[in-house]
């Protein structure tokens, strides 16, 4: 994906409300009990990057277990890992030769035992990451598959040559963007291609094979039996493939010149099959069954996909068969940028709301391990306002590591790149596709490598920025810090308005963006963000809710605000510096 860091402020000063939109929540949602994970927080870990406990520069299983506490600080309810399978790590764990082994650099099956129970302790559930569409080519399976080994022949999409003018060649089109080529690669042992979505030691299971979906259904069981509350379910939208292995229709565009880059051609045979949403269904009906049979404790199931909402919702599965407990909702990664206004913001929102199934649980998500963080995105200086944003929304709220603190990227030249799709695209467009940045070393202090390891050398390199940007530096609690505003966010989530509340969104001008829930007989949160470079000025007074209070009590305010946490304002006019941000309520 191209990735275009702008850092350009809105200005202007508009104090007449442009636009309301009352978002009924449906009677279900309102009426039902909630299981765990539909109100929870999920923390995501890049294990590599987390904390280092033996000094070889490489984040592992007993460093995540040291940093918990941490966790349970900030009030983080479950705690998901990327990938710490055994691996060759041409992708970042991603090219899995062992589902249901540790990968030495990570620590062993003790170890994880040893962090599930400490987890547990401290009640933080433990979920992993499920990577389902391919393995390593080191994977036993595969080398079976090559030498026609049954039952594994059929475990990975294989198929003949097309052969024109006696020379050669893949059997289509269908291209590779990690790998930025044909994503068809020759084995001459077998005499066949294999498909490859990413890179080529990723060949692609092939989930026509009854037998390798049972494999995959019976690693779900081994770790849930190791105590895993649940699953986040990697590329999801690749798991099936045309079986007729027709060419893909071409997208024509100018600023895709390259036919191996993933924009050359539409994805109508290699993406979101009808099968995929079945296989989903199929995992979701195994978690509840597994549930049913041990603990009545539900499991977890998330699946990315960064799909339009209309499509993205067939993921939740319809009226007579659940599918995933949500898709996650990638809107405000891939529509932001840091010159978006709040109507757009609104506009997010609105959307994913109008388009969610009824009784369905939405989910906010900012960052990830695959795009450059929210702060180097959208701003440093928003951080507070869009961690008041996820977390007052309805739902789930998913935080990538470091963005409590507010970390931002940190930079990998040429020489340090680790990223495949970096490293495929080669020297010159490297910083286009590099993932790197966005992985560097979380920062906890202010000693060595930021406290993350002893070792002379990490992995990636810790950004310079970590004597500016630490968790010690935040935590005090009479510091006035991003990560002392996200704690009191997690803390306020708890209150029934914001698990059960209707949900408001109204804008005012061009910058502010204000969120409303209002529950019967409890109190009502407003969310009030500036997003602009400019002060502006909004009167509180015509913020329409159920309550007739004169005053509004300061909630959480956003790092150097004038009012403070705990204070009482006028519900009368109030002016917001720029990128100024508070959750006001009625709760006097």
């Amino acid at each position: 994906m191209n990735k275009i860091l702008q850092f350009v402020f809105i200005i202007g000063i508009v104090v007449t409300f442009v636009a309301t939109n009352p978002i009924e929540t449906s009677e279900e949602w309102l009426a039902a009990d909630k299981e765990w994970w539909q109100t929870a927080v999920f923390y995501q870990i890049y294990p590599r990057s987390f904390q280092d406990s033996d000094g070889d520069g490489n984040g592992d299983l007993n460093g995540i277990r040291e940093r918990l506490p941490h966790l349970k600080d900030i009030g983080v309810t479950s705690a998901w890992l990327s990938p710490i399978y055994k691996s060759p790590q041409v992708d970042g764990g991603y090219d899995i030769s062992d589902f249901k082994d540790i990968d030495p650099m990570f620590g062993t099956l003790e170890d994880f035992d040893k962090l599930v129970a400490e987890a547990k302790k401290l009640d933080i559930k433990i979920v992993l990451d499920f990577v389902p569409n391919h393995s390593s080519d080191k994977h036993e399976w595969f080398e079976k598959s090559i030498k026609r080994i049954e039952p594994y022949t059929s475990f990975y999409v294989w198929a003949d040559a097309k052969i024109v003018n006696g020379t050669r060649q893949p059997p289509n089109n269908w291209n590779s963007g990690m790998s930025h080529s044909n994503a068809w690669q020759w084995n001459s042992e077998r005499g066949q291609y294999y498909y490859h979505q990413f890179t080529v030691q990723q060949p692609d299971l092939n989930y026509r094979s009854p037998k390798l979906v049972q494999e995959m259904k019976d690693i779900l069981v081994f770790w849930m039996k190791k105590g895993v509350s649940g699953f986040r379910v990697d590329a999801i939208g690749p798991l099936f493939e045309d079986e007729q292995f027709r060419d893909e229709p071409l997208t024509n565009d100018p600023n895709c010149p390259i036919e191996t880059d993933d924009c050359y051609n539409y994805h109508i045979y290699t993406q979101n099959l009808p099968e995929t949403f079945d296989m989903v269904v199929q995992w979701r009906d195994l978690l509840k069954e597994y549930a049913a049979k041990t603990d009545n404790v539900s499991r977890v199931i998330m699946v990315e996909t960064y799909e339009g909402p209309p499509l993205v919702m067939k993921f939740y599965g319809n009226s007579t068969h659940e599918g995933a407990c949500f898709p996650f909702n990638f809107q405000f990664i891939v529509n932001l940028t840091s010159e978006s206004n709040a109507q757009e913001y609104k506009a997010l929102i609105d959307k994913w709301m109008d388009n969610l199934p009824e009784g369905r649980i939405p989910n906010w998500v900012l960052g990830n391990h695959d795009q450059h963080r929210v702060g180097s995105r959208l701003g440093p200086e928003r951080t507070d306002a869009l961690n008041m944003l996820t977390m007052t929304l309805p739902g789930v709220g998913v935080t990538y590591n470091g963005e409590e603190i507010g970390q931002e990227d940190g930079f990998v030249s040429w020489k340090d790149t680790q990223d495949p799709n970096a490293i495929n695209a080669g020297e010159d467009r490297y910083l286009q596709f590099t993932r790197d940045p966005e992985r560097t070393p979380l920062q906890w202090d202010t000693t060595k490598n930021a406290g993350f390891s002893t070792a002379n050398k990490t992995w990636l390199p810790v950004s310079e920025k970590y004597k500016q940007t630490n968790v010690k530096a935040q935590v005090s609690e009479n510091v006035d810090s991003h990560c002392n505003v996200y704690k009191t966010l997690i803390q306020l989530r708890k209150k029934t308005t914001l698990q059960k509340g209707d949900l408001t969104t109204e804008i005012v001008g061009k910058n502010v963006l204000i969120v409303i829930r209002e529950l019967k007989d409890n109190p009502s949160y407003i969310s009030v963000l500036n997003l602009g470079g400019k002060t502006e000025t909004v009167d509180l007074s015509k913020i329409e809710i159920d309550s007739d209070v004169k005053n509004l009590k300061v909630e959480v305010a956003s790092v150097g605000a004038k009012n403070k946490k705990g204070s009482k304002i006028l519900r009368g006019k109030l002016e917001l510096s720029p990128n100024e941000a508070y959750v006001l309520s009625t709760d006097l």
